[in-house]
């Protein structure tokens, strides 16, 4: 069975978008999440953005790096 990605982001942020980018890349099943969509979730992640989610595990969050999003993809 194969993990289960959420990346959790906001319009306007370029960290996001860039991660985005990589997300289409290499976890291309990956569901995307605007935490402005509900107040849960900006209470959650609202100034984490992007955050990485495996289930219901946090994997990165914030500045993050090809080479650590390929490993937790891995890791997963």
């Amino acid at each position: 069975m194969s993990a289960s990605f959420t990346l959790y982001t906001r319009a306007g942020c370029h960290l996001c978008e860039r991660v985005e980018d990589l997300v289409a890349v290499h976890a291309p099943g990956c569901r995307l999440v605007d935490v402005d969509t509900a107040p849960n979730l900006q209470q959650a992640y609202g100034l984490r953005v992007p955050v990485f989610v495996c289930g219901d595990r946090v994997l990165l969050e914030g500045q993050i790096e090809e080479r650590d999003l390929i490993q937790a993809i891995r890791q997963a």
